[in-house]
């Protein structure tokens, strides 16, 4: 059995990875460190706390997640899934609430993992994580309308329809020098990484429109950090919370906000990597790790932390793949606050809200979001009411009220889907037994039994995977799989893609009609072919066969 806890770094630097890949990996830490400066200040800015707290956040818990995580190219640091989280916890408990709010994640992050929960994440249904993400990415980009248009508003109510109503009662008050300036930033994030992906495009809206602000423009003319923050300080001395024993519970629940979408985030970035550099995280490592970062970074001054995707996938399409990369990352951030941070001031606060409206287009899903809409409807259920709850309420209610609900519908359709009688060896295909004596060489079969859903999914296709590489062609039997959900269809999908890439033929037999209506939405028809969804095995393993003797 794995160890709990078994950092990365230590076992590349005893097999002389870190030593063989050293240069690329410093390298690599220098671009991230660069994309990283701008995304830090503003996660931070739109938290509603001092913009140097982000890049405290970014130096700190980086390198700790990079020292201690177990993975190979994780980038940890401030994210926009926390701005709003944050954001909260600052107007209701103050700094210190938030301070002391990401101890406590830590602490809970840190037993996630003590107790083996990193296979947490295969419980989480996808529409669910797609619901928050794209309804955290609605309400990033509704609170930088203000900053983007640069209007004069005496107060910002903290709700989503209380904001976009002061928005059009101060339209009046706009700022053309603020909308030039958002319009220029976000032109430049994203027609840049189509001229160069060597340097990242928020950080060149930065460097060209920030002297055209100082210089160019009249004193005044558009708020900066400088005149919304003052000066950036370069203070990395310890931070202690002023604590009321008596009020500790009331940091629980943001706690284990925070801790929740920390874990989720964190191993979602690991697998995307994993992806990439066809790695395996450790999970539990990982979320110690995390746990870590999050009491270490509120004690420096900084705000909660996890593994960000964007900056990971820079880290690896940059040659990075050690964890001296992420550490690489954090130093240039260090060197860059206590060099060049008192030129950060000038930043104008309509660039970054053009880098975070960028920031919130990236991470809004919506390809994901149209295609769970096509699903079934207990998936569009979990989609729009955590997305509507996200939004209009509160991330923590509707990450509670996804998971219950979740629950629910799949109890029910498992209730709907459930057989009205028992199905014994007599009603099998009456020459299934003897085919499976003599199977050609190369032929793999493997069978799914029971509902194809996000608590399955994982472990099917894990399998799947592991046991197609042996064979030329796997049928996969679907013939008592009663439904699949979105879940269960982009896990299939992706192990299909992995084995079709290996050059491994699959076949799909015993398909129900349901189920076959659901797999032709999700794309797996067009993959595998639509000629190769079998309703019977005998005529599976005849197309396999033929096959086989074809190659």
């Amino acid at each position: 059995m794995e160890k709990v806890f078994s950092p990365k770094l230590f076992g590349l630097i005893k097999d002389g990875s870190v030593k063989k890949n050293l240069s690329k990996d410093i390298l690599a830490g220098i671009v991230v460190g660069i994309v990283a400066l701008p995304l830090a200040i503003a996660f931070a800015v739109a938290s509603g706390v001092s913009p140097e707290k982000g890049i405290i956040t970014a130096i700190v818990a980086g390198f700790l997640i990079s020292f201690f995580g177990g993975s190979r190219v994780q980038i940890g640091g401030p994210t926009g899934a926390f701005i709003v989280i944050v954001y909260g916890i600052v107007n209701d408990y103050g700094l210190d609430g938030m301070i002391i709010s990401t101890i406590f994640a830590g602490v809970i992050m840190i037993g996630f993992g003590m107790l083996r929960l990193g296979t947490l994440l295969k419980f989480i249904p996808h529409p669910l994580i797609v619901g928050f993400t794209s309804g955290i990415a609605l309400t990033i980009f509704s609170t930088q309308i203000s900053n983007a248009l640069g209007l004069t508003l005496a107060d910002v109510p903290g709700s989503f329809i209380g904001k976009w109503g002061a928005y059009f009662g101060g339209i009046d008050t706009v700022n053309w020098y603020a909308v030039g300036i958002t319009i220029v930033t976000v032109l430049i994030a994203v027609y840049m990484p189509k001229i160069t992906s060597k340097v990242p495009g928020s950080f060149v809206a930065i460097l060209v429109v920030t002297p055209i602000v100082a210089f160019l423009l009249p004193e005044g003319a558009v708020t900066t950090i400088g005149s919304e923050f003052g000066e950036i300080k370069c203070n990395l001395t310890p931070v202690f919370p002023s604590i009321e024993w008596g009020q500790l519970s009331h940091y629980l629940q943001p706690a284990m906000t925070i801790a929740i979408l920390g874990a989720i985030e964190s191993l979602l970035s690991a697998v995307v990597a994993d992806g990439m550099i066809s790695g395996h995280h450790r999970s539990n490592t990982e979320l110690i790790a995390q746990g870590i970062a999050n009491i270490a970074s509120p004690l420096f001054g900084g705000i909660p932390a996890t593994g960000a995707i964007a900056r990971t996938a820079t880290n690896v399409k940059n040659g990075g793949r050690t964890p001296i990369a992420g550490i690489t990352h954090a130093v240039v951030l260090l060197l860059i606050m206590l060099f060049f941070g008192k030129w950060a001031s000038l930043i104008p606060m309509s660039c970054l809200a053009g880098i975070l409206i960028v920031v919130s287009y990236n991470m809004s899903e919506w390809r994901s979001f149209r295609s769970i809409l096509r699903a079934s409807m207990s998936d569009v259920v979990i989609l729009l009411v955590t997305f509507f709850l996200t939004v209009l309420v509160d991330l923590t209610v509707a990450i509670e009220i996804g998971v219950v609900l979740a629950a629910l519908l799949f109890m029910k359709r498992m209730a709907d889907n459930a057989p009205k009688e028992i199905i014994g060896a007599t009603n099998m295909d009456s020459d299934v037994l003897e085919n499976y004596k003599n199977l050609p060489k190369g032929l793999g079969i493997y069978e799914i039994s029971g509902p194809f859903f996000f608590g399955s999914a994982k472990t099917y296709c894990e399998t799947i995977r592991n046991l197609g590489v042996n064979y030329e062609v796997l049928i996969i039997r679907m013939r008592h799989v009663p439904f699949v959900d979105s879940t269960g269809l982009k896990n299939l999908k992706e192990t299909i893609l992995q084995l079709k890439n290996e050059g491994i033929h699959i076949v799909l037999s015993g398909v129900s009609e349901p189920v076959k209506k659901d797999l032709l939405k999700g794309g797996i028809g067009e993959l595998v072919g639509v000629e190769n969804i079998y309703p019977k095995f005998d005529l599976a393993l005849q197309a396999a066969k033929e096959k086989i003797e074809e190659k």
